[in-house]
Formats: C-alpha cells, sequence, structure tokens
C-alpha cells in the first residue's frame, strides 16, 4: 500500500518553514512525519499529514510549490535490528532506496520507515510477498 508524501520546495531563508507549518496549523492538518533536505540555497521538506487535499490546497494558496510522490511506510518494531532486517532484504533483491526518514506510530512499541523507492511497485510486491506491516494512513 502506498501513501502519499508531499514535498515542498523552500527557499532557504529564516522563517520559510514557520510559513509552511502554520499554514498547515491554520486548516487543521497535522503533520504525521516529516524531513527535511537542504543545500545553501534553497531546501525540501517532506512531508506526510492527516489530510494531503487540504494541505495541497492551503499550501497552493499560500504560494508554496509542491509535488507528491508514492511511498512506502513500513511499520517496525521499535528495537535494535529491525531497520537492518529490511535494509539487507531491498539489499538482497536490488531495491534501490533514493532516501528514507522514520516516524513513531502511536503503536506502542513500533515505528514507521518512509522509504521512497526508485522502483515503487517492485518494493512494495517485496514488501507484500516477506510478510511486511505496512501503514496506509496515520
Amino acid at each position: 500500500m502506498a501513501i502519499k508524501q508531499i514535498s515542498v520546495f523552500l527557499e532557504n531563508n529564516v522563517g520559510r518553514l514557520g510559513e509552511v507549518t502554520r499554514v498547515l496549523a491554520q486548516v487543521g492538518v497535522n503533520i504525521r512525519a516529516i524531513s527535511i533536505a537542504d543545500t545553501a540555497d534553497f531546501g525540501i521538506l517532506r512531508l506526510i499529514v492527516d489530510r494531503e487535499d487540504t494541505a495541497l490546497t492551503a499550501l497552493a494558496e499560500g504560494g508554496f510549490t509542491t509535488r507528491v510522490s508514492d511511498v512506502a511506510a513500513v511499520e517496525i518494531d521499535d528495537t535494535p535490528g529491525s531497520l537492518a532486517k529490511v535494509m539487507e532484504l531491498f539489499q538482497k533483491l536490488q531495491v534501490n532506496i533514493e532516501y528514507l526518514y522514520a516516524s513513531l506510530e502511536s503503536k506502542a512499541g513500533k515505528a514507521v520507515v518512509i522509504f521512497k523507492l526508485e522502483d515503487h511497485e517492485q518494493g512494495m510486491q517485496i514488501v507484500r510477498e516477506h510478510g511486511l506491516s505496512t501503514v496506509g494512513s496515520f
């Protein structure tokens, strides 16, 4: 199962990230996972939210440039070695991971790792075939 990730392109200026979070807060969108990568001039903010359409509308109205991507949200045990097992599986089966980040899940003892896979369909098939749990929304 894929979930939608929103990427927001931001100038690397003081307060710009705060503007994004303020816009989302004003329309009642809850950020469930967040990651930012930056350079000297710009950043890419990656978000998983509880209400994607509302977030996209609000961000567009706020003048932000966005893109939506499919990502895999894989639930793992919050214990040492759990992520390593998933990484070893992807390596063994030649699945290229473009990037990943994590979010704590509301279930005790669980974490959710967000994977952006080069070949999303192949990666999701492997996840299903190996009995890994995915999160459809959170």
